[in-house]
């Protein structure tokens, strides 16, 4: 495969592939250990809670990750997330693990990995062509989702044969080495003309209070900017029913322990985390080679979470493991596709210096209702029985995408095929009078 004789790419792609194996690893390790120590949904609901609350972070970490080298960043977050992982085991090793430990940890290592996905997302398009970029992004889907699949499928294993708290240990490893591949990077620099200018004027000037309040000023702006280009284009429709649908992945990742407690156990649990890994897998593998592109971006939004929503919610019903497992995983196979398409679409409609600020701020507010889905989830958990508490999600996420059927701004979407960086000028920094062509063309 060309893109492949990139080294850059390759040691991208392995790296990821590595931490992704820590991520996926620690993920199941943590929410079972806290359901372990805890014995109840309202822990895991807390802990869905402290992991994902830092996404809101995510939404402030944009600027810096274009004012930064990606490089350093990368090695960095790896190199201290490995060193928190080596806690949990020093605590069980001298007796002092408490479910309060691992609850403090969770918020701190999700905090550092808020920064990676965006520095890697805006990394593609500096080491990689425009006609590569959708095989790039299927590929690292690829990685992501088939190492959930590999990690899921022997997790609940590793669970009961090694126990949670050693999966912590390799997980530390796997973030070490992924900080030895990064640190191999080389990655150019956004050329940024106002910024350059601010360094050169910023090395002749001491650090002054008049300074900082400019440099902040700065990345207020950037900030915002970034905020504009979802918020202030017909893309902000979609972005809502993602919250929407995330939120509902919040609720369904805190109730799932128990779920799977009440089928069978931590070996259930590793396998429907599999099924959800498959099913977003097998939707990434698929989407360059689906045609899907040329399709409106409304429609295929639309169709895809209909068919998710019905999936999610049915799967909890039917009569056997087996069988849930099966619905379940194919009710996560249409994001596998949307997740390939948008991410391909930010790509080609951002301007590159400024992709971080927007991946970041794309990241954050998809992601932004999760920790109040996790609590939501983990409270209906203790009075409900779990499987309704699913069921209720997977009908919120068809409702989204009815929502996005009647409605006639996200049906007027372009095609993928058509997005460019013009696609966004009428909504952002454009004159009024381009502003109008440019949509009546679209």
């Amino acid at each position: 495969m060309e893109i492949l004789k990139n080294r850059n790419f390759l040691l991208l792609f392995i790296g990821r592939i590595l931490t992704n194996i820590g991520d996926s690893l620690y993920a199941v390790a943590a929410m079972w250990l806290v359901y372990d120590l805890g014995g109840s949904t309202l822990y895991t609901g807390l802990a869905g809670l402290l992991s994902i609350l830092p996404r809101i972070i995510q939404l402030l970490s944009g600027p810096m990750i274009d004012r930064v080298p990606i490089r350093g960043l990368l090695v960095s977050t790896q190199l201290f997330q490995a060193l928190l992982l080596l806690i949990v085991p020093l605590a069980f090793y001298f007796d002092f693990l408490t479910v309060g430990l691992v609850l403090a940890i969770t918020p701190i290592l999700s905090t550092l990995n808020m920064w990676v996905y965006p520095a890697q997302m805006s990394a593609l398009p500096k080491i990689l062509e425009k006609k590569q970029l959708t095989q790039g992004n299927s590929l690292f889907s690829l990685a992501y989702q088939g190492i959930d699949v590999a990690c899921n499928a022997i997790s609940g294993v590793l669970i009961v044969v090694l126990g949670a708290v050693s999966l912590y240990l390799w997980n530390s490893i796997g973030f070490f080495v992924g900080a030895l591949l990064f640190a191999q990077l080389k990655i150019k620099k956004s050329i940024k003309t106002s910024d350059n200018n601010e360094n050169k004027t910023t090395a002749k000037e001491s650090l002054t209070s008049k300074t900082m309040q400019k440099a902040l000023s700065h990345y207020w702006a950037d900030m915002k900017e970034g905020l504009r280009y979802i918020l202030a284009t017909p893309l902000a429709r979609v972005q809502m029913g993602i919250i929407v649908i995330n939120a509902a992945g919040g609720a369904t990742f805190t109730v799932m322990p128990a779920f799977a407690d009440s089928l069978g156990g931590a070996g259930v649990y590793g396998i429907l985390l599999m099924a959800q890994a498959c099913g977003s897998l097998l939707g990434a593998i698929l989407a360059p080679y689906m045609k899907l592109e040329r399709l409106p971006l409304g429609y295929l939004f639309a169709g895809a979470f209909c068919l998710s929503g019905a999936a999610w919610c049915l799967s909890v019903f039917t009569p056997w493991t087996w069988l849930v497992v099966l619905v379940y995983g194919l009710a996560w196979f249409p994001g596998g596709i949307t997740n390939v398409i948008i991410n391909s679409v930010i790509q080609k409609a951002i301007p590159e210096k400024r992709l971080g600020t927007v991946f970041a701020a794309a990241s954050g507010l998809s992601g932004i209702a999760m920790p109040l889905g996790s609590l939501i989830g983990g409270a209906l958990g203790v009075v409900a029985a779990s499987s309704f508490v699913i069921a209720g999600c997977g009908i919120a996420v068809f409702c989204v995408g009815i929502y996005w059927v009647f409605d006639s701004t996200t049906r007027s979407l372009p095609s993928p095929d058509q997005v460019d960086e013009e696609w966004f000028a009428p909504y952002t920094n454009a004159t009024p009078e381009k502003s109008v062509s440019l949509h009546a063309a679209h």
